[in-house]
């Protein structure tokens, strides 16, 4: 279907929408979600849509932004299913997205969980803070701004309220009972209407009735001065402080003092930015921004977003405030076929009317769902409130693309500097090398390739090295050197800029003994020194190599930093894919009746020594092995003494990276 580099032949492409569109006849005219598959049938995107038919045949019709021909020119196939209610295909797009995490859907990722107070549903109620929330029958409030303010709350009410404080009851009272801050049932009896009581002015008190208790604390506390208690007026002092700095005032208030979360995206460049106001008894308390590259209809990925970040969160509030669909403002209908289309009769939906469907249904669903009422406010302040969300949504994709820039022109301005410091001139491809090994066992080495101070991957490199015997860094580093730069003189390949050495003055002057001794090659190359915490600490050129002055805290010397640690992470994580394979291989050679092309036809049958300790006896006809033979290598692999599993990577396949055709099966330099 596809020639070697993965690309779609136009013949079979051609076929595979034909195969679409008579599919798509068959698509009935109701409610439901889609499901989009790839050629290896993986499920890449998940949608919904109140009218099947005619939604999916958007994605064949008509023009798309770039983001969305990228989604769609990887489709071969879909599935669909019906369902009863625009409510129900609402919930099962979320659950369906948990499930198949596809690729180019908008995953809601759990960065960031705000604190709540919760008073417990049990026998003798307790105050607690968590970030998690439950469907437990308790009481919730919140969310707060951040850890400090929710629990400098719970304390001010644990002296407030002398609810129990300890998980489980002791035989005595404990030290709280002694000041006052545990009404011990423990030891006394406490009627469930005294509970009842001090439940309700908690809730009443985290509500919004701070302004009433706040008053009371007062009078409280100039009765102790004037009874000269000052220790008991300094505490309720505080307290008040403590309440005035818990419900600070914010720049933005209603009157109605409401809980409600106000949403607002932009997008831009591909991407989206999601931005949510918690509003709290009308004041605005914390604000959230969430970011991610989006792939569909830019409105149906944020409702998208919207029904993940209310699936598993019971504690909801009053009101949520959406955006409308930037569809439906638009002054006139655009008769477009991407706006719902009917591709045999050729009738074209107004884009005004589907998107004043879009507005209702996405309102309806939710409030059917969440039992809480939604709204797309059009006028006075709460437009202005979802207007803001927006504005900071817009900000905020702003200054990450503005970082990008930046970042871009330090690197590169890193790049002119760091020639300069050196003495080469300009350098535009740097190559980078280190080794990996323990105690000599499985030698490796690897090569990373930065071209204009960005990583370039298609060019990154590996080596199984095959003439150093023990761990002899020195000659690693001749046999990699060697081995990369006789190629590159073979096949006429680019020479670096500069050659950057994982090591000391030995490794360097090994680099620098091959290239000009062996390869009659000058080239610049220096070597990076690591410090006793393994940080990039000095830089080392020349013969014989002396410290170049580069400062600590400048961008060529970050840059530096970022190319051995780039290189050091892909040499540790192919010497862990070789040592796990080894360990595979050595496992399945040690069963009588596996020979070598047994045991590659096993591995590449079932992936990994896991998968194969875990089939049946039955899953291993294909291969041709009998029942007897199978039933063998079961019982050699989950024997207790034997058979113990290759480690972390041994289900993974190696890197394809290669240096040249001289590679074996694996991807690996042979």
């Amino acid at each position: 279907m596809s020639d070697t580099h993965g690309e779609w032949n136009p013949q079979d492409r051609k076929k595979t929408l034909e195969a679409i569109k008579t599919k798509l006849s068959l698509v009935p005219e109701l409610p439901g979600c889609y499901l989009m598959k790839n050629r290896e049938g993986t499920i890449i995107y998940v949608g919904k849509a109140k009218i099947l038919r005619n939604r999916l045949r958007t994605y064949f019709t008509g023009s798309h932004t770039a983001k969305t021909q990228l989604l769609v020119s990887e489709i071969v196939d879909f599935e669909y299913i019906v369902t009863a209610s625009n409510m129900e295909a609402l919930i099962l797009e979320c659950n369906l997205i948990k499930k198949y995490v596809p690729r180019y859907n908008v995953l809601l990722k759990d960065d960031k969980s705000f604190p709540y107070i919760k008073i417990t549903h049990e026998r003798h109620p307790k105050l607690e803070v968590t970030r998690r929330v439950h469907k437990d029958k308790a009481k919730y409030f919140g969310p707060y701004p951040n850890a400090y303010a929710a629990q400098e709350t719970k304390k001010l009410l644990d002296r407030l309220y002398p609810l129990r404080k300890c998980n489980t009851l002791p035989d005595k009272v404990c030290l709280y009972y002694h000041l006052g801050q545990c009404i011990a049932p423990c030891e006394f009896e406490v009627e469930q209407e005294t509970y009842d009581k001090m439940v309700g002015e908690i809730a009443r008190f985290l509500n919004g009735g701070h302004d009433e208790i706040k008053e009371d604390l007062k009078r409280k506390m100039q009765e102790a001065a004037e009874e000269l208690n000052f220790e008991r007026a300094k505490e309720l002092r505080d307290q008040i402080v403590h309440i005035d700095a818990v419900m600070e005032k914010q720049k933005i208030t209603t009157n109605d003092k409401m809980d409600r979360d106000v949403f607002g995206f932009a997008v831009d460049k591909g991407w989206m930015c999601v931005q949510i106001l918690y509003m709290r008894q009308g004041k605005l308390i914390e604000r959230h921004a969430t970011m991610f590259p989006y792939y569909g209809e830019a409105y149906d990925d944020f409702t998208s977003f919207v029904t993940q970040y209310y699936s598993d969160n019971p504690a909801l509030p009053k009101e949520i405030f959406l955006p409308p669909n930037p569809a439906e403002e638009r002054p006139a209908a655009v008769e477009t076929p991407a706006a719902g289309a009917d591709a045999e009769q050729g009738t074209p939906v107004p884009e005004e009317t589907a998107a004043a469907e879009t507005k209702s249904d996405v309102k309806d669903a939710l409030e059917s769902w969440l039992k809480v009422r939604v709204h797309m406010p059009r006028r006075g302040l709460k437009k202005n409130m979802v207007e803001m969300a927006s504005d900071n949504a817009r900000v905020a994709l702003e200054e990450k693309f503005k970082l990008i820039e930046r970042d871009a022109e330090r690197t590169i301005k890193a790049v002119e500097n760091l020639g300069q410091y050196l003495g080469t001139g300009t350098i535009h491809r740097i190559e980078a090398f280190d080794n990996s090994n323990i105690q000599g066992s499985d030698p490796v080495s690897a090569m990373v390739v930065f071209t204009d101070g960005k990583p370039d991957r298609k060019e990154y490199r590996k080596y199984k090295i095959k003439t150093v015997q023990g761990p002899d860094d020195y000659e690693t580093m001749r046999e990699v050197v060697r081995r990369r730069y006789e190629r590159v003189l073979k096949e006429g390949l680019k020479m670096p800029d500069l050659i950057v050495i994982d090591g000391g003055r030995g490794h360097l002057a090994a680099a620098v003994d091959v290239l000009e001794n062996e390869l009659g090659l000058h080239l610049p190359v220096c070597g990076l020194v690591k410090d006793a915490k393994h940080k990039t600490a000095q830089l080392l050129m020349g013969d014989p190599p002396e410290v170049v002055p580069l400062p600590r805290d400048s961008q060529e010397f970050y840059l530096l930093q970022r190319i051995q640690d780039e290189v050091h992470r892909f040499a540790i994580t192919f010497h862990r894919e070789t040592r796990a394979k080894s360990m595979t291989v050595s496992t399945l050679d040690s069963i009588t009746g596996i020979g070598e092309k047994r045991r590659k036809a096993l591995l590449k049958h079932f992936g990994s020594l896991k998968k194969i300790k875990e089939a049946q006896v039955e899953d291993f006809k294909p291969l041709g092995i009998g029942e007897k033979l199978a039933q063998h290598i079961l019982a050699s692999l989950n024997r207790p003494a034997e058979g113990a599993e290759a480690g972390p990577g041994a289900s993974d396949s190696a890197d394809p990276i290669t240096d040249g055709a001289a590679a074996d099966s694996t991807g690996i330099e042979a």
